[in-house]
């Protein structure tokens, strides 16, 4: 038996649940919101494609009972309010910070072993709050950013080779915000063949560019925050977690030396396994690409020291 809460009904909670179902790989999932049926709503509705999309999963929607999600082995936090257009992922925080605390204590309550995801933004700060105020090791804290801007990577990528998104394999670390993300386009491969020997300098400088405002792109076209990508980046996450598969990906977890950074949450290579975080991958980078990093952290720290000047972390 496996089991995987998922908090918050929203676009991005409900996308996340479906698309973790639609894999196979989770016995229950448990859709919880404050909102008086907006979970039981959808989540019958998911279950009523049960049988048309061929999964077993069972959805269970509840409004603010966590004691349904008892013991669960991940705990996905996606409560909070969505990005507005022209609002950076750091005005979020006096609002979200409340409610990421108030949740995660909810939950810890009743399924304290869980490994906890975070994809509430500003997500690199949430996920900073959520480690430094749970009491949660770190390899059970593990923000989601890093796995959705690589999938924004390669999208960029194959459309500017002509290529199949399978066939491109692309990597950001760093925050996960406009400014603060960095695409290695030094180490993207397209079937094996480094990108850069693929593409002039020119298209390749404008993938990493669209890739670092990808959210904000469709913020701007939607009126809100994406939904699938997260979603589907997400339930990516949780499989490799639920079924030990180990498997690496980018996201954001705490550092405690790995890279030259501590006191930190921010977007590296790591193992994912039923331990959460296994292990962080220390990629070598180039100068640049380290001057970067050093550049993402600065700003990941100077975001996360709003938390300590309000009084939320230490």
């Amino acid at each position: 038996m496996s089991k995987v809460t998922v908090i918050g009904a929203g676009n991005v909670g409900a996308t996340c649940a479906n698309a973790i179902a639609h894999l196979n790989c989770v016995s229950d999932i448990v859709l919880i919101d404050i909102k008086e049926g907006l979970s039981e709503g959808k989540a019958i509705d998911m279950m009523q494609t049960a049988k048309l999309y061929g999964f077993d999963t069972r959805i269970k929607g509840v409004t603010n009972d966590y004691a349904a999600t008892a013991d669960s082995d991940v705990v996905i936090i996606t409560s909070g309010i969505p990005r507005k257009p022209g609002m950076t992922r750091e005005e979020l925080i006096g609002v979200n910070a409340g409610i990421v605390n108030s949740v995660v204590k909810n939950a810890l309550q009743y399924s304290p072993n869980a490994v906890f995801m975070i994809i509430a933004n500003p997500m690199d700060t949430m996920t900073y709050l959520t480690y430094k105020t749970s009491g949660l090791p770190k390899n059970k804290v593990i923000g989601m950013g890093g796995q959705l801007d690589s999938s924004r990577f390669t999208y960029y990528l194959s459309q500017a080779l002509g290529a199949a998104p399978s066939d491109v394999e692309g990597i950001v670390i760093g925050g996960h915000g406009d400014t603060t993300m960095i695409p290695l386009i030094s180490k993207a491969t397209y079937k094996s063949q480094p990108v850069t020997k693929l593409l002039a300098k020119e298209a390749a400088d404008k993938v990493v560019a669209d890739t670092m405002v990808g959210g904000a792109t469709i913020t701007g076209l939607l009126g809100t925050s994406a939904w699938y990508g997260p979603g589907a980046a997400a339930a990516t996450m949780v499989k490799s977690i639920i079924l030990d598969q180990k498997k690496i990906f980018p996201c954001c977890v705490a550092l405690e030396g790995e890279f030259g950074k501590s006191d930190i949450c921010i977007g590296v290579p790591a193992v994912l396994g039923k331990n959460g975080v296994e292990k962080v991958v220390e990629i070598e980078l180039t100068a640049d690409e380290k001057a970067a990093f050093d550049k993402s952290a600065e700003a990941v720290s100077k975001t996360n020291k709003v938390l300590k000047d309000m009084n939320l972390v230490k």
